[in-house]
């Protein structure tokens, strides 16, 4: 006997329905009911941050929170971000453009928590950015260019400072 419950989310804008099981955590729903695949998993713990996504615009750890905890919410993965076109969003594009990517695996939960970080302080300082970062792990970047991408992708929406420090 299943005891799978239908939950209802909107996601990147467009209403989303599925089952999933009582234990089945957000990510493993977003990546097999839904097929949004941009959502990684890592540690499954919590720790590595690479299934960040937005939960009502805030950051949160999708390897966390089961999907029935989710119904109802309004959720933002990584492919939330670009436009329907394909255009990048501005903090997309400053990854590209400051190298703030190498192997891409961690970068969709870098991407997400820098999306909450600069929608609520749209200049940050180095130490705030870098409190962000220091909840996702890279292990191939050394997270200078990407402390670089955030600054210019601050100021590519209008606030902070370029990458370059002008």
């Amino acid at each position: 006997m299943t005891m799978a419950r239908q939950v209802r989310m909107t996601v990147n804008g467009a209403a989303c329905e599925g089952l999933a099981e009582p234990r089945t955590t957000l990510a493993d729903f977003l990546r097999g009911e839904l097929e949004l695949t941009g959502t990684h998993v890592g540690c499954e713990h919590g720790v590595c941050g690479v299934c960040t996504v937005l939960l009502d615009g805030r950051a949160i750890r999708s390897c966390l929170m089961l999907a029935v905890q989710a119904d109802g919410a309004d959720v933002t993965t990584v492919e939330g971000l670009a436009e329907p076109d394909g255009k990048l969003h501005p903090i997309q594009e400053a990854f590209v453009e400051e190298h703030g990517l190498q192997c891409g695996y961690c970068t969709p939960g870098f991407l997400m928590a820098i999306c909450e970080l600069l929608e609520s302080n749209p200049s940050p300082s180095d130490e705030e950015i870098k409190d962000v970062l220091g909840g996702q792990i890279c292990r191939c970047t050394g997270y200078q260019s990407i402390l670089r991408s955030v600054h210019s992708a601050a100021a590519k929406l209008g606030g902070g400072r370029s990458a370059t420090g002008a």
